[in-house]
């Protein structure tokens, strides 16, 4: 049961200004909310996925733990721990450390125009993911990351690869204010 998905349209500071459904949007680039949630576990290391070789784009690359949009009426945060569920089985709720714009064409002219709002959390759960959604998964550290992300970024999703640096810069603070090692 394939339910039509509205996105929230947003301008250049996040205010919502209509709704579109989701192929639509991809398809013109408008800019939209969405959401990135990055989970460390209790080392420091970050939970990557590899998104499911069917999604409707950047199939089989990796990313960061779980991405989405919230549905048109959504709470922001519902639709993170929605996700975060949905996704990759694991019932969390993480805390907002940063926001960036982005943009990207791809090789079947969707385009991807976001807000994108960050998440962080830790958690040692072990995911059980939708095989829908997630082809694979593993743990890597932001060092290891970057510099595979330099080696081969053909293996890496458009916004990781835009967000990695303040992610890995905002981690340093986090890390700190939650005792990790």
């Amino acid at each position: 049961m394939n339910q039509t998905k509205f996105l929230v349209l947003v301008d250049k500071d996040d205010k919502p200004w209509g709704k579109m459904e989701k192929m639509e949007v991809h398809q013109l680039g408008l800019l939209h909310r969405a959401f990135s949630v990055f989970l460390f576990n209790s080392k420091g290391e970050l939970l990557l996925q590899q998104r499911a070789d069917g999604k409707y784009h950047s199939g089989g690359l990796w990313t960061n733990t779980c991405c989405s949009h919230p549905e048109f009426g959504e709470d922001l945060i519902d639709a993170v721990t929605r996700r975060l569920r949905e996704e990759m089985g694991l019932n969390y709720t993480p805390e907002f450390m940063f926001s960036f714009l982005y943009k990207a064409d791809f090789d079947n002219g969707l385009i991807e125009h976001e807000f994108d709002h960050v998440f962080f959390g830790i958690s040692n759960d072990t995911p059980i993911p939708d095989p829908e959604e997630v082809k694979s998964w593993k743990y890597i550290t932001l060092d290891e990351l970057e510099a595979d992300i330099v080696a081969s970024p053909w293996n890496y999703t458009a916004w990781l690869k835009e967000c990695i640096d303040k992610v890995h810069s905002s981690f340093q603070d986090y890390r700190k204010s939650n005792r990790l090692g």
